[in-house]
């Protein structure tokens, strides 16, 4: 299936990325595991610093990427872990470039870089002054999107074809790293405040997302979707998401060809309802608390997935992680299920055996025919 014919999006983990979406390719596995390694995974691993040379020089991040490619490969050979096809020659030199702090930045929000982590917005919040003058900034003059579109350039002429996806994440998430806690209080006391803010990230988040994917098709790689991380969205009650987020949610789906709505790992069934409304969501993913069964019949097209944490992945004995798998598997899949996060303790033979369940688990789901049952 070609990137723009893709009705789906899957879970994707680039090494040391956080986690975001791509395009379905159209031949999942009925339970596909998405693995990802936190960045201290690699910085124990390969001594790798991911402090801001590695977020601002792409040059320094493709050589990284090619250790971190060769070491999955080495510890993990045909799992596909990473989607390093040739270790030695990337093709993804943007994905998990700036974490999630590119908005906030563009804001004026400090970075804060760490050699094992990923980086984080310095809290520093506007004011209700501040708030009261804000304004999307514009991008053509903005200097962190003006550097972040040099690495961008540099990638087309290293790479010729500009792979890859920043994270924008969303409008809540953006909202609490500029606002602070008092976004919360925003939106009980002061809600024409709060609406405000939401109205200049998602203008900014759309207009960022659309001046990159111009580029990338320029690279002759053509990005259609969007992906909403809901990341607090439990924070706030099904009642405020419905009257504060979704509408914003609502005007993201509709600039792009596709949406993938990200909840974390949280129970998301009182937020599901108000989802299903959004226009062209291709993916969801929540957590195992949720109504699977329930989920399944809100979102029959999109690609659904599974937050397993890396606490249940480490934790859990392999009885119970196979318990697990297969209720996923009865009451919730064709699915991807995101073993994201995993830390530099958890064994490589406990990663090794989720990915052989979930293949195991697949084949007992497949039909004489080779169709998902």
């Amino acid at each position: 299936m070609a990137v723009g014919e893709a009705r789906q999006l899957v879970s994707y983990i680039a090494p040391s990325a956080p986690a975001t979406r791509r395009p379905a390719r159209g031949d999942e596995a009925f339970l596909r595991p998405e693995i990802g390694f936190t960045p201290k995974w690699y910085h124990e691993a390969l001594g790798i610093d991911f402090g801001e040379r590695w977020h601002t020089d792409p040059a320094y991040r493709r050589d990284t990427i090619v250790s971190m490619g060769r070491e999955l490969k080495r510890r993990f050979g045909g799992a596909n872990i990473g989607w390093i096809d040739d270790p030695d020659e990337p093709t993804d030199v943007l994905t998990g470039t700036l974490g999630a702090c590119c908005v906030p930045a563009i804001y004026g929000i400090p970075i804060q870089y760490s050699a094992d982590n990923w980086p984080s917005s310095a809290h520093q919040y506007l004011s209700a002054e501040d708030v009261a003058v804000l304004e999307p900034p514009d991008l053509d003059s903005d200097p962190f999107f003006g550097a972040l579109m040099q690495q961008i350039e540099w990638i087309a002429r290293a790479n010729g074809r500009i792979e890859g996806f920043i994270n924008w994440q969303g409008v809540l998430n953006t909202a609490y790293r500029l606002r602070g806690e008092d976004i919360f209080a925003d939106m009980a006391l002061e809600p024409a405040r709060a609406r405000h803010v939401f109205e200049c990230v998602t203008a900014t988040m759309i207009d960022g997302a659309q001046r990159l994917y111009a580029r990338q098709r320029d690279s002759g790689v053509d990005v259609r979707h969007f992906t909403v991380s809901n990341c607090l969205v439990n924070m706030v009650s099904s009642e405020q998401y419905r009257d504060f987020l979704l509408p914003f949610d609502r005007q993201t789906a509709e600039a792009f060809g596709l949406i993938g709505i990200h909840n974390c790992a949280w129970n998301a069934d009182p937020y599901n309802p108000h989802y299903a409304a959004i226009p062209n969501v291709a993916y969801i993913d929540m957590g195992l608390d949720s109504d699977l069964l329930m989920a399944k019949k809100l979102f029959p097209d999109a690609r659904r997935a599974l937050m397993y944490t890396p606490t249940d992945l480490a934790r859990k004995t392999l009885v119970e992680i196979r318990e697990d798998l297969g209720r996923i598997a009865r009451e919730y899949a064709p699915c991807d299920i995101v073993f994201a996060d995993i830390e530099w303790d958890t064994p490589d033979d406990r990663v090794l055996h989720v990915v052989e369940l979930c293949k195991q688990l697949s084949e007992a789901s497949t039909g004489a025919n080779g169709q998902a049952t």
